[in-house]
């Protein structure tokens, strides 16, 4: 099967709206900068009286959250420039926080995807949308947001904890139905196969090929049967997405939002889907926990040395893990980025190096 062409894009902004860290302190790589110095530069704080210095304004700050989204912004050199909000997390309260603490174009905003039906990506969506459209309303648009969604939508799911996975401990929230996103104003895009978005700047992957023997899965993880009426296993989510952005001249972004498929089944999807090398992996590798511990090692070693070349950048976040975080940072150094919610990005490309990038190898 032909894939869709995912366009080379000259710049990318990539703001990060909801997370489970917040990082202020570290010193991070050139382009990217963090909430503090941007809102001293950019936001106008209030000024000390007496000092006539920039006071801290902390109610203006975000907010953490269990959970993920993202704001991506891709450009072709003299094209219009998209706007894409990749998840939504965990409620609605983190995410409107955020995006004004973050002064985002909520206007702009052309389309929402949905990586998969778990309520920590999926639960600020409804009040996203009818945010979005007051917005639109107040700038004098009219088009309605993009849903971009998985047909698939589980009714309930829950999750029953290890050693055993016997014993169901609780039930997810409910994901927004197809029903409350179109009342809020969305307007559905279902698709369980890869496609761009975004006049092709973006690509929303379709399955991801399970192929990796470590990667199992999500053990207790489980999905409500209306018709029986009793919990069935599932240990693979079989309906997560993710996204790549092109960068020229560096490569491939790929945005693994909870990697329930595992982020080296990821990566050789997009490894074989593109032949273009990986600049940067983004998101939730979903390895904390007792059950994940044998799957650290053998996932950092492909990264760093079965994959050529290596990611020149990765950002371990939401469900990572502190674990794979210090095995990460341990083998990559400064590249393992200690991302968070109000990280910003700039990634201006290069076409003039473009041709000469490595294809990718792995083992």
């Amino acid at each position: 099967m032909q894939l869709p062409l995912l366009q080379t894009i000259d710049n990318a902004t990539i703001t990060f709206l909801v997370d489970d860290c917040i990082e202020w302190m570290t010193r991070l790589p050139s382009g990217f900068t963090q909430e503090l110095s941007t809102h001293l530069t950019e936001h106008k704080p209030p000024v000390d009286e007496v000092s006539g210095v920039p006071i801290l304004d902390f109610n203006a700050f975000c907010c953490g959250a269990h959970g993920f989204a993202v704001l991506i912004e891709t450009e072709v050199k003299d094209k219009r420039r998209h706007y894409t909000l990749f998840d939504t997390g965990p409620d609605a309260s983190s995410l409107l926080q955020n995006l004004k603490s973050m002064h985002v174009p909520v206007h702009r905003i052309d389309r929402v995807v949905v990586s998969h039906w778990h309520s920590d990506h999926t639960g600020g969506l409804l009040a996203f949308l009818g945010h979005h459209r007051k917005a639109r309303e107040n700038t004098g648009l009219t088009s309605p947001c993009l849903v971009d969604v998985h047909p698939s939508r589980p009714s309930l799911r829950g999750i029953a904890p290890g050693p055993k996975f016997d014993n169901v401990l609780c039930a997810l929230p409910r994901d927004p139905t197809f029903q409350q996103i179109q009342d809020q104003g969305g307007r559905l895009e279902k698709s369980n196969v890869a496609h761009t978005v975004a006049d092709g700047t973006v690509w929303v992957s379709g399955t991801v090929p399970r192929v990796t023997p470590y990667e199992k899965g999500i053990m207790g993880g489980l999905r409500w049967n209306d018709e029986t009426g009793f919990w069935d296993p599932e240990q693979h989510i079989m309906d997560e997405r993710y996204l790549v952005i092109d960068i020229a001249g560096k490569g491939l972004v790929i945005f693994s939002a909870c990697s329930h498929s595992g982020i080296v089944n990821v990566v050789k999807d997009a490894v074989n889907s593109f032949s273009r090398p990986i600049y940067m992996i983004i998101g939730g590798l979903h390895l904390a926990g007792p059950e994940f511990a044998n799957r650290i090692q053998p996932t950092v070693d492909f990264l760093s040395r079965s994959l050529a070349p290596a990611p020149t950048y990765i950002l371990p976040m939401h469900c990572s893990g502190m674990a794979v975080k210090i095995a990460l940072e341990k083998e990559f150094g400064q590249a393992c980025v200690p991302a968070g919610v109000g990280v910003k990005i700039q990634l201006d490309g290069d076409r003039t190096i473009d041709s000469r990038l490595p294809r990718p190898t792995y083992m």
